[in-house]
């Protein structure tokens, strides 16, 4: 079965060929969901669901067809798509990866999830993710660490798909479904995006609406999308970004729709490297995707320029202290009373409540509560948690002076390829540093793309990033359609 890992037919090959099939009347959304679901059963092992609605799918899939046939289709009609088990679904068991939501069955729609489903897409199923979306690797889900399915296909059995978004990034790459949503929150989707070989994006902080969306670190979390190709991802971006009242941080969209964009001729001359972070982060998997994107900048005629952002190095320790405190604050609310996993055995409520939270978290959710909860506590707040948002206020200035000099910037997506599972668990400060490139895009706000450039010396795919100024998410698609087109 290994072998046929990611297989698919030419016609169900993208997200992009998929919604076009089907709205030619060339594809019936009935035998789409059909083999996708064939997919998923084959792909078990690799454990990328949570939780399969096959059932839903076909029911909506039967659905489809009327509306296909008619005037009254919608921009995403019959596609199937899976969806990250930190976005409450109503009616569907949404875990976050974690047993003290084992059981958690929500009544309400996300809003990512809403729109959607008004756009006429199909749920698959809930993916896997590390729990609350606190890892790189799905390890620390309660429900099994997902395996990488391109691994898989070469033989190499034991390596991590990435995370937390590894479950979606890995559903796409195996085959088992043409889209899918993600969060990131400190690379999140850019980096199982880069381990799996697929496309994924975070788009600028506030275009996607973060409510029923678990909050793990709220001025960090984003959704994105992940796809086979940039336009897969601008597709269902299209869909999900906007403004919504229900959510205070989300704002206007400010850029072109992400699809137009791709038809649409650009300004973009310059293109930014960071020069101290590649001389600080030089391992060779890296100075192979550093080397590939100046080749591909060449490629599309474009200008290479070095800038200095001397204080970048300073984002990964900032970005965990910000994103450990918030998360302290807001897996507070998960304390057995109303719904969740309850300790069975307790004499009093303040028991009950440490012996929920005690049972019902994970060791890495636990680290990072504890962690989060010492740097905001009395005389360590403005030592920790204030001098850290300073130095972001710092990291953000600079990508903005960058960005002064150049149109868009490019980094690796990882230090590295796959890495084996299990010995981030062994040491979690490696995993933490593993996020290098990505947590700085995530402190300023910025949108940023993965897309595969690259093979590392055992065939693993590298990802590159292209990074935008806010709200220039269109300029950042349309640039990577290129650099995909030169790989092509």
């Amino acid at each position: 079965m290994a072998e046929n890992i990611g297989e698919l037919p030419e016609e169900l090959s993208s997200l992009t060929k998929v919604r076009d099939g089907l709205r030619k009347g060339e594809l019936n959304p009935v035998e789409v969901v059909e083999t996708f679901a064939r997919n998923m059963e084959a792909g078990r092992n690799i454990n990328a669901f949570i939780t399969e609605t096959i059932e839903r799918a076909m029911d909506g899939a039967k659905a489809a067809v009327e509306r296909l046939k008619g005037d009254d289709a919608r921009p995403l009609e019959g596609v199937p798509i899976a969806v990250k088990d930190n976005f409450c679904t109503r009616g569907v068991l949404s875990t976050a990866g974690s047993k003290i939501l084992y059981n958690f069955v929500p009544t309400y729609e996300s809003t990512v999830t809403s729109k959607l489903w008004e756009a006429g897409a199909l749920l698959l199923g809930k993916t896997n993710l590390d729990e609350f979306a606190m890892g790189s690797t799905t390890e620390t889900s309660h429900f099994g660490p997902t395996i990488n399915p391109v691994g898989l296909k070469l033989g190499l059995e034991n390596l991590t798909p990435g995370g937390s978004s590894g479950g979606s990034a890995a559903a796409v790459a195996a085959g088992m479904a043409p889209g899918a949503i993600g969060s990131d929150t400190g690379g999140s989707i850019r980096q199982p995006a880069s381990f799996c070989g697929v496309v994924g994006m975070k788009p600028t902080y506030g275009l996607c609406s973060r409510w029923g969306m678990m909050a793990y670190a709220s001025s960090l979390d984003q959704a994105g999308a992940l796809g086979h190709t940039v336009r897969d991802v601008a597709i269902l971006l299209d869909v999900i970004m906007g403004e919504d009242e229900k959510d205070t941080t989300s704002c206007p969209r400010g850029c072109l729709n992400l699809e137009d964009a791709l038809e649409t001729p650009m300004e973009i001359e310059r293109i930014a490297i960071p020069k101290e972070i590649r001389q600080a982060e030089a391992t060779e998997e890296a100075e192979l995707v550093w080397q590939r994107a100046e080749e591909l900048v060449k490629e599309t005629g474009c200008e290479i320029v070095e800038v200095s952002m001397p204080h970048l190095k300073y984002a990964l320790p900032a970005y965990y202290i910000i994103a450990l405190s918030e998360a302290s604050s807001n897996l507070a609310r998960y304390d057995g009373v109303r719904y969740g996993h309850r300790a069975e055995e307790y004499e009093d409520l303040i028991d009950m409540y440490e012996k929920t939270r005690a049972e019902g978290f994970g060791l890495e959710a636990k680290r990072r509560i504890m962690m989060g909860t010492h740097a905001l506590s009395a005389g360590y707040y403005d030592a920790y948690y204030k001098k850290a948002q300073q130095v972001r206020a710092i990291v953000a200035d600079e990508f903005a002076q960058a960005f002064k000099q150049a149109d868009l910037m490019l980094m690796p997506a990882a230090p590295a390829g796959a890495y084996e599972l299990g010995k981030s668990l062994d040491d979690p400060l490696q995993m933490y540093l593993g996020d290098v490139f990505t947590v700085p895009v995530n402190m300023a706000g910025l949108p940023g793309l993965s897309l595969p450039v690259a093979k590392d010396a055992r065939g693993m795919p590298l990802g590159l990033q292209v990074i935008g100024p806010r709200f220039f998410d269109d300029k950042v698609v349309a640039f990577a359609d290129k650099l995909e087109q030169a790989l092509a």
